[in-house]
């Protein structure tokens, strides 16, 4: 008891000290008396007025934008400080400034809403004011940027703005670029909706906010403890128990939260001393949290902001989104629980009595209407309603179903959670409104489809390979963007790319079946009438290859079209971007930048770079599973090849697994740790065979019981 006590208690320190450490609010404004009121109360004016964004308003979308970048720049400005220190001298100083910068910010807000027409009526020619708010408003961005992230996306901004203006008629080469004049980068900037008042600007005043905001209501509604509680009541009593409610409770407040950095520091505190207590170490403690913190990003319905960009960038409904993402996520934390269950074998970590003596029946009995906002959700989204409508219907359903409760949620809970919303956006906000200069470039020079291009030239047409570099390119990336930004950024640039590859995966497997549609064959009667006799029968898949690269590169978007269904393409770009998003998580768990684990490791008391490289092993599904989305129907087929992709690829992984540790459930002499890993390639590669996975899962099988015939008859998979 006590020692539960004193682990829970340095964890708690430790979690204050990475508070302190973050970029985030400073507390000597929010507990100030009078600027900890004002910030209360603009964060709950934000939120209510976004809410009146996205249900009754007529504004438009660039008016709208505009507010959003306004009002989130006065929060930020007031909440982040230009600069901090110990001094109150200092500290008044520095806030009137914040307050000036703020100000700035809601005011070319209201400029660009009041001289928008007369930019036109002049034929959108800069005057002096329109110069003057122009650069105000892309300094402001790019410095509230700084506040929030630090010094690499602003860094990147104005690397890609002046390749625009200045730099790129420079670059020799496909980067080559002509150049734009000053005035016409600041108006596709600031005033023409394309860069800050973008998409990305509007998915982050429609989707991500109403979510977050969701997510705001149920953690204060008691949803948060409720969640934990039941991830101790139905996996804390077993062995290795605190790893499992680890992935369990990340996976289901990530399913709400979508920050993998939050679950770490809500969830972690409880259940790295937890899995400490049971016997686990420490590192492996901070680096499961991690881990499973990580695959909150890939647990519907939230997923970050990635589900409602990838929405926007594909142009399938977020209902299909969360759809296809479900079974995947279940995978990726079936994947972590693996490690805690071998580690717990290793390790003898031991049962854990729970102090609270409730049953999972009990604490669901007594919290059950704390689901019930997830089921209006869902239900809202299946009924047609949109996204962010039906998110506002979750969020009165957070509060009427809280009158259930022994505690509802009173004036002041609500407003506290519209307060705790604004803030929990705030940096997500700036982050989307920066890189929409960013994604504004792209689109501008073209450099997206030539970067597209280089990724296909290099990788030679093998989707493998281009899978690869990808991966590469978001590590490097990840190291400097947060997730979102990265995933934009990536999609952006390759995932054209991907796609392309992925359907003329599927249509070279038609072609090799022999069932290549008329309508394509007659594309082939244009571009290469030497091989239309040899369609109409089965040949081999490097034979269909052949002939498809013979096909002129303009004539092979419609081949494609021709070939294969809207549905299957339309799976084809969702998987590319599904690859893309998932690969970008990588960022969190691989050193040398990984917050979620260098958070982990604060909570755990263990090196942040050791614990990083062990997040890095247990997230090894971030990898494996986009393998699938390329080269299986996990995400495109019927229900069923779905489940059987799902099933042999659980068994494929652990086999994996147990490679890399060496340990099932007793240690595993080399010759059998060498086995494991063709026996899970067995299960995992996409040979259409399924008596040789059937035969991989018999071999897996039968490891697993020799292994736990040899830990002995009485712990045998116990």
């Amino acid at each position: 008891m006590t020692q539960s006590h004193s682990d829970n208690a340095g964890a708690e320190a430790r979690l204050e000290k990475i508070r302190e450490e973050s970029p985030k609010e400073a507390p000597e404004r929010l507990e100030h008396p009078v600027i900890g009121r004002v910030i209360f109360v603009l964060a709950i004016g934000i939120a209510l007025v976004h809410l009146w964004f996205n249900t009754f308003s007529t504004l438009s979308e660039l008016w709208t934008s505009a507010l959003h970048f306004g009002l989130f720049g006065l929060l930020c400005a007031l909440a982040m400080p230009l600069i901090r220190s110990e001094r109150a001298g200092v500290q008044r100083a520095v806030f009137w400034v914040d307050l000036v910068l703020g100000l700035a910010a809601l005011g070319c807000a209201l400029y660009l809403m009041g001289f928008e027409d007369a930019l036109y009526d002049r034929g959108v020619v800069f005057s002096t004011t329109d110069w003057v708010v122009s650069i105000i408003a892309v300094v402001l961005v790019l410095e509230f940027a700084r506040r929030t992230t630090g010094w690499f996306i602003p860094c990147l901004c104005m690397v890609a703005l002046t390749y625009v203006a200045w730099w790129g008629q420079y670059v020799d080469g496909v980067f080559n670029f002509p150049g734009l004049t000053w005035e016409t980068v600041l108006y596709r900037s600031w005033m023409g909706g394309q860069g800050m008042l973008g998409s990305i600007a509007r998915i982050s005043w429609t989707y991500v906010f109403m979510f977050i905001l969701f997510g705001a209501f149920l953690v204060k509604s008691g949803a948060g403890d409720f969640i934990i509680d039941l991830a101790r009541c139905a996996a804390g009593r077993f062995v290795g128990g605190p790893g499992f409610v680890a992935v369990f409770s990340s996976g289901l407040m990530g399913s709400v939260s979508g920050s993998s950095v939050a679950n770490t520091v809500s969830t972690g505190v409880i259940t790295i001393p937890l899995m400490r207590k049971a016997g686990f170490p420490a590192r492996f403690a901070g680096g499961v949290e991690a881990a499973a913190s990580t695959g909150g990003q890939l647990m519907p319905p939230v997923m970050g902001a990635g589900a409602f960009i990838m929405a926007s960038y594909t142009q399938v409904s977020y209902l299909t989104i969360i759809g296809v993402a479900a079974l995947p996520a279940l995978l990726y934390f079936l994947s972590v629980a693996m490690f805690v269950r071998i580690e717990a074998k290793r390790s003898h970590a031991v049962k854990l009595e729970d102090e609270n003596s409730e049953t999972f029946g009990q604490v669901l009995k007594g919290g059950w209407h704390y689901l019930l906002p997830l089921v209006v959700l869902v239900a809202a989204l299946i009924y047609g309603f949109t996204p962010t409508y039906a998110a506002g219907i979750a969020i009165v359903s957070v509060v009427v179903s809280s009158w259930i409760a022994r505690k509802p949620m009173t004036l002041r809970d609500i407003m506290d959670a519209l307060a705790q919303g604004s803030r929990n956006i705030m940096t997500t906000a700036i982050l989307l409104i920066t890189v929409g200069l960013i994604v504004m470039v792209i689109s501008t020079t073209g450099v997206g489809n030539t970067f597209s291009l280089m990724i296909t030239d290099w990788a030679g047409g093998s989707l493998l390979v281009t899978i690869v570099l990808v991966a590469l390119a978001s590590l490097i990336l990840g190291m400097g963007l947060p997730v979102t930004a990265a995933y934009i950024v990536l999609a952006t640039l390759s995932a054209p790319a991907i796609y392309q590859l992925i359907a003329q995966s599927q249509l070279i497997d038609l072609m090799a079946s022999g069932n290549l549609p008329e309508q394509a064959r007659a594309i082939f009667m244009l571009t290469a009438p030497d091989a239309v006799e040899l369609l109409g029968a089965p040949m081999e898949r490097a034979q269909a290859a052949a002939m498809l690269a013979e096909v002129p590169e303009n004539f092979t978007g419609q081949l494609l079209e021709q070939a294969l269904s809207s549905q299957a393409l339309t799976m084809a770009l969702v998987a590319a971007h599904m690859i893309i998003f998932w690969l970008s998580q990588d960022s969190n768990v691989t050193p040398p930048v990984c917050l979620t684990a260098f958070a982990a490791a604060a909570i755990a008391g263990t090196p942040p770079m050791r614990t990083g490289l062990t997040a890095w092993k247990i997230a090894k599904g971030l990898y494996i599973v986009p393998l699938l989305f390329a080269y299986s129907p996990l995400i495109s087929g019927t229900p069923l090849e779905m489940i059987t992709v799902f099933t042999f690829a659980l068994f494929g992984i652990y086999a994996i697994i147990a490679g890399l540790e060496g340990y099932l459930e007793h240690p595993l002499q080399w010759w059998l740790r060498v086995l494991m890993f063709p026996v899970g390639a067995l299960m995992l590669w996409p040979h259409g065979m399924i008596w040789i996975d059937l035969a991989g899962v018999v071999i897996f099988v039968a490891l697993l019981v020799w292994s736990a015939r040899q830990s002995g008859p009485v712990r045998a998979l116990a």
